[in-house]
């Protein structure tokens, strides 16, 4: 008898690491992800040369870095700045209570002021996070009679907000 067990057992454990599968069951499931539109903005300083009242008016550029998602459409607006009294129409730097009259356009022809509004503000389409669209600001101190009768010499400043709305 000893024998005969022995011969089951060891028959057994043989036939225990087999599987014997009866069948299989499969399913799948969605895999699905949105990507949200975003925009990040940079800008240089605008330092105009010395302005000479009587002598021309002076000029100037700052650039406006814009990236966006890929195919994101977006806008850029320049406000009329934080002087008292500036307007995106006629913007005013200060020292004091004095004022200098200048503007921001949107080509070096001066035609076009840059503002926050249609038709005053530029416009784009990102390409991605990793390319930058960068446009031009073009910065003008008129000549005027106000700006060579009503100003003392001294250093006079402002401060722009640029906005990107996509």
């Amino acid at each position: 008898m000893r024998k005969i067990i022995s011969a089951t057992l060891a028959a057994g454990i043989m036939t225990a690491g087999v599987a014997h599968a009866a069948g299989t069951a499969t399913t799948t499931f969605a895999v699905t992800a949105t990507v949200a539109s975003t925009c990040s903005t940079t800008a240089t300083a605008l330092a105009f040369p010395t302005y000479t009242p009587g002598g021309g008016a002076v000029t100037q550029t700052s650039v406006v870095s814009v990236k966006c998602t890929q195919g994101t459409a977006y806008t850029v607006g320049l406000n009329g700045g934080q002087t008292t009294g500036g307007t995106v129409a006629q913007r005013l730097m200060a020292s004091g209570t004095n004022t200098l009259q200048y503007n921001l356009y949107t080509t070096n022809g001066y035609a076009t002021v840059w503002g926050n509004t249609t038709g005053s503000w530029q416009s784009g389409t990102g390409a991605g996070l990793g390319t930058t669209n960068s446009l031009t600001v073009y910065g003008q101190i008129p000549d005027s009679a106000t700006n060579q009768a009503a100003v003392p010499a001294t250093t006079y400043a402002d401060t722009i907000t640029v906005t990107v709305t996509y």
